[in-house]
Parts: structure tokens; sequence; C-alpha cells
């Protein structure tokens, strides 16, 4: 354990092991080992009473009736179905109520859930199922036919008429209502365990699935649990839950506070405005595209909806500049506007502003998370950097994953044996503590938060009959932050054009992958081992803005 005299109290900084050390205030964790997180979870006292309302239909359910849910679906997974310690359920659905009493109900058996993007194409689950090999599947009639036929699945509609050729296990609703059996021994449920398994993408193309413990979730939900300016808000759920942002905020945190969270099915601006002004929500969690919107159609909106409720914006997904905080903070006087960022891979954690006098940090995305050390690395030297240096952004603390499912090569590259987690964006830390990411030095393409791998865009461009070679790159985009952009190399005598190529990925790829610019270049610039030079083409692209 570090000494606090050896650490800067206005920085965090510690010269003698050149690390950072977080100025919230420390957690206690729970210090039984045998603690699954829904445990954990339903033992916070709290006041709540209602804990989850749908949107769009107004169905709601209350704390002692979601506990109900949870342990009667766990007891008919365990009984019925036969789900074990250790297998694989996936949840693909739209955010619904459904999604957290399912999200309990497996953890509390130390069964693992593992989630999957809506919009990603059948090809694109396949892959995933065939890297997770789930025993069953949660989703809805609509969604089905994403599934391949040899998985089990448990419809979360009200009614179903068709089952799609599916082999039908069970249906959400009839589960809730069963009484469960009184002989149930469930499986003792390790902290070291495995509770989800979230799939982020990798710039190798190939999505990994991030291996987060129950100890993992344990410790993110403690962060809040003690923050006694949650209780009682009532927040408004507009970001996916497959999601770990939204699985992690809104499926658990929010039910350990007792807080109150409208479900928004899926994100449209006038829905949001509609449901702040309906149910009188105080906090939103938003991507920066949609804050940006928000200010350009405040007269609009201000004049339609009364947002009177409205308290904080809580912002995640890249940084805010000074004109878009001050913006926001111009056109709705009476909102806080604060930031956070975090990786699938820290679990929530990372650096967030908390107070208004934070937000105002210009460029900064806030204070370590409480439990969190950090280094700042050279990431061609090595070499442990210093307050005010920049380099790339090293974490490690309680919330940081395990690895990779089934991948130690990319485990090993993330995560070293000292169990610090290899960010891949570029930092540094200032004098007063506050963090301040300079630049990705990975090189996903992150559209209107959503992360884009552009390695597996490039696979699929050259299986193209016209095509010798292809990069993709981040094209700036007012609305979207940034955009797939692709350099194509054509064979002689070629004439494919822009938008044929565009055509040609947007068949194949979920809508937030699809490339939206095209430029034809005689050959792809590379280094002399092979590696495409992306920021020469980047240079190149954003040469003529």
């Amino acid at each position: 354990m570090m000494d606090s005299y050896l650490i800067d109290p206005r920085s965090g900084f510690c010269k003698s092991n050149s690390t950072f050390y977080s100025k919230r205030k420390q957690l206690p964790l729970p210090a039984n080992s045998s603690l699954d997180v829904t445990t954990f979870i339903s033992s916070q006292p709290h006041r709540g009473t209602t804990a989850f309302i749908d949107a769009a239909t107004g169905q709601r359910i209350s704390f002692s009736d979601l506990w109900k849910a949870v342990d009667r679906v766990a007891d008919c997974l365990y009984n019925e179905i036969g789900l074990r310690r250790g297998d694989v359920v996936l949840i693909l659905s739209p955010n619904s109520i459904s999604v957290p009493i399912v999200c309990l109900a497996v953890m509390s058996l130390g069964a693992v859930v593992t989630t999957a993007n809506t919009l990603n194409t059948a090809g694109e689950i396949s892959k995933q199922i065939g890297d997770s090999n789930p025993k069953l599947a949660f989703t809805t009639v609509q969604l089905a036919n994403k599934l391949p036929e040899s998985i089990s699945v448990v419809f979360t509609d009200e009614r179903v008429e068709t089952t799609r050729g599916v082999r039908v296990v069970g249906i959400l609703s009839e589960m809730m209502k069963k009484e469960p059996s009184r002989e149930r021994v469930r499986d003792r449920v390790d902290q070291d365990d495995t509770a989800m398994l979230l799939y982020s993408s990798g710039t190798t193309g190939a999505s990994k699935g991030v291996i987060t413990s129950h100890g993992n979730l344990t410790a993110h939900v403690a962060k809040f649990v003690s923050d006694d300016s949650i209780r009682g808000e009532i927040f408004l759920c507009t970001v996916p839950m497959f999601h770990s942002y939204g699985l992690l905020s809104f499926a658990m945190t929010t039910v350990a506070c007792g807080s109150k969270v409208v479900i928004l099915q899926r994100f449209g601006l006038n829905d949001m405005m509609e449901a702040i002004e309906k149910y009188r929500a105080t906090i939103l969690a938003l991507a920066p595209p949609v804050v940006v919107a928000m200010i350009n159609g405040a007269d609009e909106i201000k004049a339609k909806y009364d947002l009177s409720s409205l308290r904080t914006v809580r912002c995640g997904g890249a940084p805010l500049s000074k004109e878009v905080t001050e913006g926001f903070l111009e056109k709705y006087p009476t909102v806080d506007i604060l930031q956070g960022y975090a990786l699938t891979e820290s679990n929530g954690a990372g650096a967030a502003t908390e107070s208004v006098e934070e937000s105002r940090r210009y460029g900064a995305v806030g204070l370590l998370t409480s439990g969190l050390k950090a280094r700042i690395v050279d990431p061609d030297t090595g070499r442990v950097m210093g307050v005010n240096q920049m380099g790339e952004l090293w974490l490690r603390g309680p919330t940081i994953a395990k690895g990779y499912f089934r991948n130690e090569e990319a485990t090993n590259e993330t995560i070293n044996l000292e169990g610090w987690l290899k960010t891949g964006d570029l930092c540094y830390i200032d004098d007063d503590g506050f963090l301040f990411v300079v630049d990705r030095l990975k090189e996903l393409i992150k559209y209107k938060g959503y992360q884009v791998p552009p390695a597996e865009l490039e696979a699929l461009l050259i299986t193209h009959p016209d095509i010798l070679d292809a990069a993709v790159i981040p094209f700036p985009d007012k609305e979207a932050g940034q955009c797939p952009m692709a350099y194509v190399a054509r064979k002689p005598e070629s004439k494919l054009s822009e938008n044929q190529v565009i055509d040609f990925i947007s068949k194949q790829v979920a809508p937030y992958k699809k490339i939206r610019k095209v430029a034809f270049i005689n050959s792809i610039p590379k280094t002399a081992s092979g590696k495409t030079l992306r920021k020469d083409l980047i240079k190149l692209a954003t040469s003529k803005l």
C-alpha cells in the first residue's frame, strides 16, 4: 500500500512509482469473496418504489416486483432449462424492462450474460454466437430471424404468434408469473467468476469478448451506492442496453441506488423530449452528437416541450469541446452538463466530472474514478511519464476486466502481468489531476458513439472483384463525430463507382458501420512491414477541408 504522504494531494501523482492515484473518496468493497453481483445489488438499502418505466407503453415495475421477477426467472432457468454456472446467455433485444430482469437473473446463477447489437446483421451475430457459444438466447419475435435455428430461445414479447423457425423454450412473461420451487441449490459464485462477456470491436477486425467478473461489477456498483446525490433521481435511459454503459448504468447501478429509470426503446430526439416532459426526468445520458442537436434545436425544443424537471446531462463517447459545453449551458442554463470517460474493458471506470466547477475545466474528461490508478506511458520508449506529459493512458483497479475471451494474444497485448490496462488513448494528466484525452492510438472510428473497426470493413472491401486494395479511415463529421471513409485502389480498367462501393458494404454490415465516403487512389500507402499508413490517408482526406 502506498503511503499517502508520498502522493501529491493536488495532482494525485506519486513520484516514487510514477503513478497517478484517484482524488475521489475511497470506497469499501465487500469482503465476501463468494458474493454474486445480483445479491450485492439486491442487498443495498434504499427507499425507491418504481424501478423501471417503459416510455412508449407506460408499463412500470416496482422494486419489489422486479426482485420477484428476477427470482422467478432464475428459478425457471435453473430448474426447467438447466442453466448452470458458467453457461452463456445471449440477450438480443431493444431497450426494455426485460433486459435488467434477465441480466440480474442470469448472473444470480453464476451464468454469463452476453449482449448483441440489435442493428448487427445475422452474419455478425452468428460470429459472436460461434465465439461465445450461448446455451440460450432471449430475444423478440422481430429479431429472432437474426439467430441461427440451432439456438434455444426465450421470447421477451408478451404475445407470441409466430416462432420463425427457432426452438422456443419459454416466454419471459410466463416465467415471471411462476412461483419459484422451494428446493433450489444454486452453485457457489465467486467474485472472480465471469459475469458478463460484452463484445468490444478491435482494430484487427475481429470483435473480442471482454471477460468481466462479479468482482468487477460489484466494484462498479459500489462506486455509486455511496453517492447520495443520485438517489431519488429519475433517469432517462437513451443509450442502448446492449452496450456496457447502458447495461452497467441502467440495468444495475440504478437498481442498487433505488433510482427510477424511464426506458426509451430506441433513441429519437422528439421521443426523448416527450419522455422528459411526461415522466419529469431529471438526468439524461447522451452522446456528444445529441448534445449538439439539442443546442442547434434549442429554441424549437424549449417552445414545444417542458424540460423544467431536467437538472443534469451526463455525456460520454468523446470529449466535449469548450464551444459545445458553453453553448449547452447558454441554451439550457438550469441544466448541468457533466462528462465521463471509460472503456468496455474498464467497466465504467476511467474519469468523470462531477460538478459544474469541474466541467468548466474545458477539454478535460474529469478526475480519475475512485479506486483507480493511472500511468501515462510513452508508446515508443515505454518510459512512464509525469504530470502534464503526454503518452498512452494505462489504468489499474478493481473494475478492470480480466482479459479477452479465448484470445490470449489480445489479452497479453492489452493487459500486462501487473493488471495494467493499456487503453490505446493518448492522454495527459494536469497539475490538478484532470485527465485530458488528446487522440486515439487505437484506430477505431467513432460514429455517433458506436465503434467501427476499419480492418473489418477493409477485409470486406478486398473481396470485391474490382478492388485491388483498400483502407478505411475516420473522416470528420459535424453530426456523427466521425464517419467511415474508404480509399480504394481499383483494378486496371475497372469503372467501379463510389455508390457501388457504398452499396457493396451496406448490404453486409450494420447501418452504423456503413462507408459514407469513397475516394479512389492508385495504391494504398504502407510501411515497409506492410501496415497501412492511415495517418497519411487522414492527412490527404482532411487537407481539402
